[in-house]
């Protein structure tokens, strides 16, 4: 087993709280971290997706008082959203005998309804870890772990595959399964699975680009809000991210339309057919899928409550990722780019000229940091989610 990065923040937040929802897509490995915490300890574990663990549940307090001494671990949550009144009841009687802390585990694909439904039914009760697909720290850190987690993507089946030819067929059951069961419970009415299919697979080819839900919508003979709706259950389930423009009154005609990226590097190469590095080495995507990757990784190690965006304006100016850091007024630039050999545009000064970020980075995939410019350095994305992870403790 990897061990995560999450586990600690799992551990700590039970230690801090009562109840604790760790939320992440499919197959990243939620179950299979639960199951360590269920080990170390008396825990009860329930999968809500099994008829017969949701029976139990029929009446959940008579039958959770009988395990308010040990953590109640629920999995597939989002089965029985009502439950989450009962939890409250519960974790309230709980505290008035002293048993404040670590009594629930939750787990569950994150969704708009599904945050709303816990914030709503357990504020002040319970605290939220997502678990992300793999990160480079969490893997070896020779050069061919950080490619062979850009290729396959960071979902631990499909990054500790035996071959690429099993990562890829990982990746395609993965995206077959949201496609034909999971998405069906979170978009309603139903939608046809070739045509979110068809979307995703657009999104992938439009990988780091401009989003435009017309655009979209005309090759999918469907509304603008339709496909709005699609894309926000999508960034819901953290399969896919909105990186919105940088929003400040600087007197530039700044591009408004959000950037999407699918947030795992491996499911945008299953959907457009690249099985191994040499296929994408030779992909027009293969620059946009190491930003994308590099994004993913940067904004993962990042403090919480850091603000992420992109910087562009009608003039050229550009930016691919601006970070504004928690508890001050420190703005970071980050410009990624495969390696140093292409150089930095013009765009990329001028965008250092309009925001006068504190730092700016370069982030490659060779190893090192070194400075090329005042208050710019090009760094290793090892090396550069390391620094990230250090400020955010």
């Amino acid at each position: 087993m990897i061990p995560r990065k999450a586990a600690a923040e799992v551990r700590a937040a039970l230690s801090r709280q009562a109840a604790v929802a760790l939320l992440g897509p499919r197959q990243v490995g939620k179950t299979t971290l639960a199951l360590e915490f269920a080990r170390e300890g008396r825990a009860l574990y329930l999968d809500l997706q099994s008829r017969e663990d949701r029976e139990k549940l029929r009446h959940p307090r008579i039958f959770l008082r009988r395990y308010s001494d040990r953590l109640v671990i629920l999995d597939e949550v989002h089965r029985m959203p009502g439950l989450f009144a009962d939890l409250r009841g519960l974790i309230d009687e709980g505290r008035r005998r002293g048993l404040r802390t670590g009594r629930f585990l939750i787990l569950g694909s994150a969704s708009v309804d599904l945050l709303k439904q816990a914030g709503e039914s357990l504020a002040g009760r319970i605290e939220l870890v997502s678990l992300r697909p793999l990160g480079v720290l969490e893997v070896s850190a020779d050069d061919w772990a950080t490619d062979a987690l850009w290729l396959r993507g960071g979902f631990p089946d499909a990054f500790l595959a035996a071959s690429d030819t099993d990562s890829l067929v990982f990746r395609r059951n993965f995206i077959r399964t949201y496609l034909e069961r999971d998405l069906g419970e979170f978009i309603q009415p139903r939608v046809p699975a070739d045509t979110l299919l068809r979307l995703w697979t657009m999104l992938a080819h439009a990988q780091g680009g401009l989003l435009s839900s017309a655009s979209l919508a005309r090759s999918l003979s469907v509304s603008a809000p339709t496909v709005t709706r699609y894309i926000d259950t999508l960034c819901g389930l953290l399969l896919v991210r909105r990186l919105p423009p940088f929003a400040a009154n600087l007197k530039k005609r700044l591009v408004k339309s959000p950037k999407v990226y699918i947030r795992d590097s491996g499911v945008v190469h299953a959907l457009l057919g690249i099985g191994n590095f040499e296929v994408l080495s030779g992909h027009p995507v293969f620059g946009a899928s190491w930003e994308g990757f590099v994004i993913e990784n940067l904004l993962a190690a990042a403090p919480a409550m850091t603000r992420a965006s992109f910087y562009r304006t009608a003039g050229g100016a550009e930016m691919d990722l601006v970070m504004e850091l928690p508890g001050s007024e420190r703005l970071w630039g980050v410009e990624v780019k495969r390696s140093t050999a292409t150089g930095l545009g013009r765009g990329f000064h001028h965008a250092m000229d309009d925001l006068s970020p504190e730092r700016a980075f370069v982030v490659v995939a060779d190893r090192g940091r070194y400075p090329v410019a005042e208050r710019t350095e090009v760094i290793g994305v090892r090396e550069m989610v390391a620094l990230l992870a250090g400020l955010a403790g």
